[in-house]
């Protein structure tokens, strides 16, 4: 390929995208002039007509549509690592928004937050903590952290926990007065601790075991807005509650609650980071994405 040619191809895309020869000149910062003639060299050159112009329009040809659809790709491909060339010279900098549930943010991000902070001082880090599943683009967050499988198909997911899984657990001093429940079905007998979200709605507990998965809506004369309220009253002994194992491994390591019909407890998918596109990453969530990623 002719090397001037690039460079046609790209006064070429600029004209099919917004739709005028001047346009694309303003877009460029070149003479309208210039684009017409490098359009007009680079149709010669190649024998084809990709641009139909009129007086109130120009519009890509057959010719120029499947043209477009094979270099706008490669082109753009180009520009982003040009861009990452520039920004990777710069210390990651400047303003960071994250949406994660609050679980996320106290198991993830605030243990880690002092080294990150100490390796990115520039980085200005704004945690949103909801439970709601934020669209982080009309949000105006750069990326967001949730479980696996809970992320949207369009978006692009970076490992960034092992699996999970939830245990049933109470206190030794509320098993002293309830038998210890072995079936789903037992837990109707029990008093289980809710969890209700922002949303409004009261959790289902999820439960399987060999494939055979179920929905449990437990009954109990408690509901509370968060983990760590549901595992202090756990502890106090006033009913069951259906936990992250990992927020009551050491009451469970030391006796302080006992965990039960763990065959119904399976691990699921972690921690995910997610954000819509790698096109024109900042550097800010480059850095965010390769602290935070899970490595086994």
């Amino acid at each position: 390929m002719d090397r001037t040619q690039l460079s046609q191809l790209v006064v070429f895309v600029t004209v099919a995208e917004t739709g005028s020869f001047r346009a694309a000149a303003d877009r460029l910062g070149i003479a309208p002039s210039a684009v017409s003639h490098a359009v007009s060299t680079l149709e010669d050159s190649l024998g084809l007509r990709l641009l139909a112009r009129t007086t109130r329009s120009t519009r890509p040809t057959e010719e120029g549509a499947r043209l477009l659809s094979r270099v706008t790709a490669p082109l753009a491909e180009i520009e982003t690592g040009l861009t990452e060339v520039v920004e990777g010279a710069a210390a990651p900098s400047g303003p960071l928004r994250i949406t994660m549930p609050l679980f996320a943010a106290d198991e993830l991000v605030m243990r880690r937050l002092p080294e990150f902070t100490a390796l990115y001082p520039m980085i200005e880090l704004d945690v949103r903590a909801s439970d709601i599943f934020e669209d982080i683009v009309e949000s105006g967050c750069d990326a967001g952290i949730r479980l696996g499988e809970s992320l949207e198909a369009d978006m692009i997911a970076v490992r960034a926990g092992g699996p999970r899984r939830g245990l049933i657990v109470a206190a030794p001093a509320y098993f002293a007065k309830h038998p210890k429940p072995a079936h789903p079905r037992d837990l109707a007998a029990h008093n289980c601790i809710r969890r209700r979200f922002e949303s409004g709605r009261v959790y289902r507990w999820e439960l399987e075991r060999d494939g055979h998965a179920i929905s449990v809506e437990v009954k109990g004369n408690l509901i509370l807005p968060q983990q760590a309220l549901m595992r202090q009253a756990a502890l106090d002994g006033l009913g069951l509650a259906f936990l992250f194992e990992e927020s009551v491994s050491i009451d469970v390591r030391e006796g302080r609650l006992i965990a039960v019909m763990e065959d119904w407890c399976p691990f699921f998918d972690g921690f995910h980071i997610y954000y819509p596109s790698r096109r024109q990453m900042r550097p800010a969530l480059r850095a965010f994405i390769e602290f935070f990623r899970y490595r086994a």
